[in-house]
């Protein structure tokens, strides 16, 4: 038993250590204890660090997550915008369905994924819809490049076409059910009726095709039609529906396919007639009031233009018979000239109880010319003696906005003389040699002048290096070019020939071309020499480095202090313009330019045509968003378009956005129609430029400002500008605040990236440009 108690120990107990054992361990535990406690000192130490530098990477992190939220935001935002705008910046107009809306993560690196060509196309595709606002035309009317069309020589007795009351009354019903026609004046709705044919389409016959030039109005008479875009179906018009009404105003691309569902029978009227119809009415009023201007000897000797002022502020009064249109003994301010029907003039006599006819007036005759010149008390009864007696009506208020007060209308008179009188004396005289510029700009100018003289007339490129693209469109492209030998730098305008030969937009170039070589003004840019070759004409331009349509879509809208001096440059290049004839016709940011000192110049005059004082021209043209309500309605228009467009243009830059807008053209024109009155103004706009904006987009363009006797000083007076420095601006003394640094002539940094011209235009060698 004890032996195998030994065993149990020997193989499972633990010896008791001897005393000596004992204490040599206790003794070898401390020293190692102590060595590891120093030993994780430096690691307690790096941990913390390492908390510490966990804790400002948790800080970062949130930081940039804060970050990464608001750019997510504002890139919604920025989405959300482009899907509002996407109908109205012209997805339509390219034919095309928009889009899927933007999502911010697989889309944006699927266009980058698929390399920079790709990524070019859609920076150009984002600018394209961010800028929206493009400049429409239709032909010019004069005989050289319009085929040999002209409007008034259009023969209405044969183009009219015999139809019954019912049709007349169902084609006329559908022009007053269209929200844009219906805004016509019964007088060329009459006659437009009477100058629509027929057509007759078949089954599943194409009435209008997408993407084609149109040229037509249509009312559907009798039939079904479908509308179909991109191959999917839009809906139906029946019996009864106006349609294809932008393409009377000018040639615009057809955004949709009309096909006959059956058969169907449909009214028409083309471009030519319509704006022929317009012309013929409104000139012919517009003579036969000269004319009876020119009869009455008050107004006799003014000169042309301010009889046109005149005729421009003539209402018409209707009477019945019997009705009395003057009262003796009443004060008068109103001039009246009797356009139709007859008027009796009665006096009160001694001896007659009641007034006594003493004669008999009729179209042609006027009366009350003295309440022109003062406060006139009626000496006659005026009474008509038919029904619808009419009168053309001018106040004394409005003549003497418009043309002047009776004193001031002599001393122009006695000014005019003498202005005719120098004339003749300097025709007469020995012809001076022209002053030469001597200031640095002048010697710079006179220097550039020079270099680019000996340029060879049909390759430019041989002496002129491409730095960037600074702008692109349907027309071509306009490049910042140096000379290959010293950085001067120019802007190259590179015009399709074939693209100006299919819009005929021929006139307008050579206008352009024309009044930019006879400009010299501080607000509009140089033109310094053209080029041509079988491709191309140039026109070779001063170099501006800013735009201020971008930097507006940087900053999304100016201070009114900012958009005072935009406004102010403008001013001083519309006093130039109209000074001279020139109505410019295409104000919009998009337009203006910025020079290295940060003023704003005028750029691309297209649309800019010369007049001469009191007279008006009738090609529509402008950009939708800014065009005045008589260009929309072929009323004629003269530099009362350029106010509208002013104050459209003073909304937009304290805004960001114009005032007028819709999702195609015709929607625009519609509310331009409704006029200024229907615009709810935002808080952002003081009462001083609304007020201003108001006064420039009346819809008669005889009550604008800037449009009567004084012209531009009127706008330059107003309470807007009080305190404004127009020396200092004219002179170039005041500091710009659009003022951005340069790195030198060469910083296209302001500019979009455009990608390079996918191919070259074919020839076009009709010879049109052989004056170029």
């Amino acid at each position: 038993m004890v032996s195998s108690q030994r065993r149990a120990m020997g193989n499972g107990s633990i010896k008791t250590p001897r005393l000596e054992e004992s204490c040599m361990a206790s003794s070898l535990k401390e020293p190692a204890a102590w060595e590891a406690e120093a030993a994780a000192e430096p690691l307690k130490t790096r941990v913390a660090r390492l908390e510490d530098e966990l804790s400002q990477r948790e800080e970062q992190l949130r930081a940039r997550e804060q970050e990464l939220r608001a750019l997510r935001k504002e890139l919604a935002a920025k989405v959300s915008q482009i899907d509002k705008l996407q109908d109205a910046i012209g997805y339509n107009s390219l034919g095309r369905s928009p889009p899927a809306p933007l999502r911010p993560s697989r889309r944006l690196l699927s266009v980058i994924n698929q390399g920079p060509s790709r990524f070019h196309r859609v920076a150009v595709e984002v600018h394209r819809r961010l800028k929206a606002k493009e400049g429409v035309s239709a032909e010019p009317t004069s005989a050289r490049y319009c085929g040999g069309f002209k409007a008034q020589h259009l023969s209405f007795e044969r183009a009219r076409v015999r139809k019954d009351s019912s049709t007349k009354k169902l084609i006329n019903d559908a022009i007053m059910n269209n929200d844009f026609l219906k805004k016509l004046e019964p007088q060329h709705m009459r006659e437009m009726v009477d100058c629509m044919y027929e057509k007759i389409y078949a089954e599943d016959q194409l009435v209008i095709q997408e993407g084609e030039p149109g040229n037509h109005l249509y009312v559907l008479a009798d039939g079904l039609l479908e509308v179909i875009q991109n191959g999917k179906l839009l809906g139906q018009m029946r019996t009864g529906t106006a349609f294809g009404e932008l393409a009377i105003l000018y040639n615009c691309k057809r955004t949709a396919s009309v096909k006959a569902v059956y058969q169907s029978h449909i009214w028409a009227l083309d471009r030519q007639m319509f704006q022929s119809i317009m012309m013929r009415s409104t000139q012919a009023r517009n003579e036969e009031y000269f004319s009876f201007l020119r009869s009455v000897s008050l107004l006799k000797d003014l000169p042309e233009e301010k009889l046109a002022k005149i005729v421009d502020c003539l209402e018409v009064d209707y009477f019945d018979e019997g009705e009395y249109i003057i009262r003796e003994g009443e004060e008068g301010n109103t001039f009246f000239i009797i356009a139709k029907g007859q008027v009796s003039v009665t006096q009160t006599t001694e001896g007659c109880l009641e007034p006594q006819e003493i004669k008999t007036l009729g179209v042609g005759d006027y009366f009350g010319e003295k309440a022109l010149i003062s406060e006139d008390v009626r000496s006659a009864n005026i009474i008509s003696k038919e029904n619808d007696t009419q009168c053309l009506v001018v106040d004394r208020d409005n003549f003497n906005q418009m043309v002047g007060t009776y004193e001031e209308l002599q001393a122009y008179l006695r000014e005019y003389v003498e202005q005719l009188s120098r004339g003749d004396e300097q025709r007469n005289a020995m012809p001076q040699s022209p002053q030469v510029d001597t200031s640095p700009e002048g010697r710079e100018l006179q220097r550039l002048r020079e270099k680019v003289r000996h340029l060879p007339a049909g390759s430019p490129f041989q002496e002129l290096q491409v730095v960037a693209t600074l702008g692109m469109g349907g027309f071509g492209r306009v490049e910042l070019v140096k000379l290959k030998d010293e950085d001067t730098t120019f802007a190259l305008k590179c015009i399709k020939k074939k693209h100006i030969v299919e819009t005929r937009q021929q006139e307008h170039i050579y206008s352009e071309k024309n009044i930019l070589q006879q400009t010299n003004s501080h607000f509009i840019i140089r033109l310094f020499r053209t080029f041509r070759d079988a491709r191309y004409v140039y026109m070779l331009l001063e170099a501006c480095l800013g735009e201020l349509w971008s930097t507006l879509r940087d900053m999304s809208f100016f201070e009114e202090s900012v958009a005072r001096f935009c406004i102010g440059c403008v001013l001083e290049a519309f006093d130039y313009l109209h000074g001279r004839g020139v109505v410019y016709r295409d104000l919009k940011p998009e337009n203006l330019l910025l020079d290295s000192h940060g003023y704003v110049k005028m750029a691309d005059f297209g649309f800019a045509k010369k007049i001469g004082l009191g007279k008006k021209t009738w090609t529509f043209c402008g950009t939708p968003e800014y065009v005045a309500p008589e260009v929309i309605m072929n009323k004629g228009h003269d530099f009362g378009a350029d106010c509208w467009s002013l104050g459209i243009l003073i909304f937009e830059l304290l805004t960001g956005s114009p005032p007028f807008s819709g999702s195609d053209p015709i929607k625009i024109y519609t509310t331009v129609l409704h006029g200024i009155e229907k615009v709810d103004f935002p808080k952002r706009i003081s009462k001083r430029p609304e007020d201003l904006i108001r006064r420039l987009c009346k819809l008669n363009p005889a009550e604008r400002l800037g449009n009567k006797k004084n012209g531009i000083i009127d706008i330059k007076k107003h309470k807007w500008f009080q305190g404004f420095n127009w020396e200092g601006l004219r002179r170039q003394k005041l500091t710009s605040p659009l003022k951005r640094e340069l790195k030198g002539p060469l910083d296209h940094s302001h500019f979009d990236i455009f990608p390079p011209e996918a191919e070259e235009p074919p020839d076009e060698l009709s010879g049109w440009d052989k004056d170029f």
